[in-house]
């Protein structure tokens, strides 16, 4: 079995000259060339690709970390990690049983060598783990997953079963390598910044795209720590997934790892520095608020908000510019999203200042009553819940002269017609609440409904008998030809 494996591996030995030669670190198509046979012809396979210098100064790759003096362990890190370049097929659990469990069984002892090893990783030891890393996480999806993903259901049903990446005993080593490597206080940013470069987070940000939520997890804990470890690529990681974002809600709507994005998004946001910077409202504004629309918003809903609070704790002054941006996207036809909607303006009313709260008060409460008046029994509890809230119940009766006028006649017709009980009871809770805060006013208010409530009636009524002296005027004139006829209920009338 093992001359099979060393067969497969080409006997040169890597010199730092020829590992840093290369323009670009990673391989392009997530595998690395290598010579076969006699011929010396190069084969870009991912299935097989295999770095060079798989034994370096005259070490095995099979041989323990102990068994090597301490100024080699560098050099057989290099050559265990060439031996890990090889990718197998997982497809078929019975094929190479014993050649994958002995990559396995190296990626445990490089990942223990990775978080226990002191000494300065040296340059081309940094070239060879991120391009071992690039050779094993670095694919294209096959095609079903797209396929899949496009279904018209996909991105809504939540109980859905994941699916599972067959070779997750490989990967999740490789990602566990791969994030003890980032964080080792033995590796110097300045000289991997070469390596985990723009092209490499790339790549990585392409594989949130995985279906495995456990990939996606890995994923995440990985890129946050690259945030925070290499300042000089915070811009262009930031851009970058601003450009997911962009493409998820202009263009696809498909994406599986957008709640995994926000959630490093929340943790970056904290971080800013105040005054805000133009960039980072523009991405308020452009990315998290249109992300509201999408039918798929319950998958990322709780990342999202955490978000949008955030810059809200950051600059108080932005809550009046969220609070448009979530009545611009309002889902009128969807009550699950209106419950959510409802759920985040509570999160947002809770730090709005008095100043920002009255500039979008008139607005925000004709959405509140729309909601309140709502036959769905979901949407009118969870609006009526807003009341049980001391911080939202003491901004509403500091301006209930514009407030209670402009919902008093969804507590109304609640309180009279509202079929669930729940909703009936909340009703009348809230109608004492304003009753107990100013009489006067509710009262002016009852009155004004009153008096609305009969124009309304005295103006249905005209209609009623607008329309019945056009029908008695119809029904006189004589019946010709290609003359309209009317038919009145009477006459259509079937009984059974």
């Amino acid at each position: 079995m093992l001359k099979h494996i060393f067969s497969r591996l080409p006997r040169k030995s890597l010199s730092k000259a020829e590992s840093l030669d290369s323009s670009d670190p990673f391989c392009q198509n997530s595998g690395c060339s290598s010579g076969r046979g006699a011929g010396g012809g190069a084969l870009k396979k991912a299935s097989s690709a295999v770095f060079p210098a798989s034994v370096v100064a005259g070490f095995e790759p099979l041989v323990p970390f102990k068994d090597v003096p301490s100024s080699e362990k560098m050099n057989l890190f290099i050559s265990k990690l060439s031996l890990c370049c090889v990718v197998f097929d997982f497809t078929n659990p019975s094929k190479n049983t014993s050649e994958k469990e002995l990559k396995r069984a190296t990626l445990i002892e490089l990942v223990d060598f990775v978080s226990s090893n002191t000494v300065k990783y040296s340059e081309p030891a940094i070239l060879v783990v991120c391009k071992m890393c690039a050779v094993n996480l670095f694919r294209v999806f096959p095609p079903d997953h797209r396929s899949k993903n496009n279904s018209s259901h996909a991105s809504e049903n939540d109980d859905d079963e994941p699916t599972f990446d067959p070779a997750w005993s490989h990967l999740q080593l490789v990602y566990d390598l791969l994030l003890k490597f980032v964080t080792s206080s033995a590796l110097e940013a300045k000289v991997a910044k070469k390596y985990l470069n723009h092209s490499f987070i790339v790549r990585l940000l392409e594989l949130f795209d995985a279906e495995d939520p456990r990939e996606r997890d890995c994923l995440k804990a990985v890129l946050h720590r690259i945030y925070g470890k290499f300042m000089v690529h915070r811009p262009f990681i930031r851009r970058s997934i601003s450009n997911v974002f962009y493409r998820f809600v202009l263009e696809t709507e498909k994406h599986n790892g957008i709640a995994e994005l926000l959630e490093i998004f929340g943790s970056v946001i904290t971080g800013f520095a105040l005054p805000l910077k133009e960039e980072h409202k523009i991405f308020l504004w452009r990315v998290l608020l249109p992300l509201h629309k999408s039918k798929s918003l319950g998958v990322y809903y709780q990342q999202l908000s955490y978000c949008v609070t955030q810059f809200i704790e950051k600059d108080p002054k932005l809550a009046s510019t969220v609070v448009q941006g979530l009545l611009k996207y309002w889902p009128i036809t969807n009550s699950q999203k209106e419950v959510m909607f409802l759920s985040e303006l509570e999160e947002i009313l809770e730090a709005i200042h008095v100043a920002e709260f009255q500039k979008v008060m008139v607005p925000l409460f004709w959405r509140i009553g729309c909601c309140i008046s709502s036959y769905h029994f979901q949407v009118a509890e969870r609006a009526l819940f807003l009341w049980n809230n001391d911080q939202i119940a003491t901004l509403i009766a500091h301006n209930r002269h514009v407030i209670l006028p402009i919902i008093f006649p969804a507590l109304e017709n609640n309180a009279q017609s509202h079929w669930n009980h729940a909703v009936l009871n909340l009703t009348l809770n809230v109608r004492s609440m304003f009753k107990e805060m100013d009489d006067a006013l509710f009262l002016a208010c009852h009155l004004r409904y009153k008096e609305e409530k009969e124009q309304l009636n005295l103006a249905a009524q005209k209609r009623k008998e607008a329309w019945e002296h056009l029908e008695n005027a119809a029904s006189l004139k004589p019946i010709a030809e290609n003359i309209a006829v009317l038919v009145t209920p009477l006459a259509t009338s079937i009984r059974c």
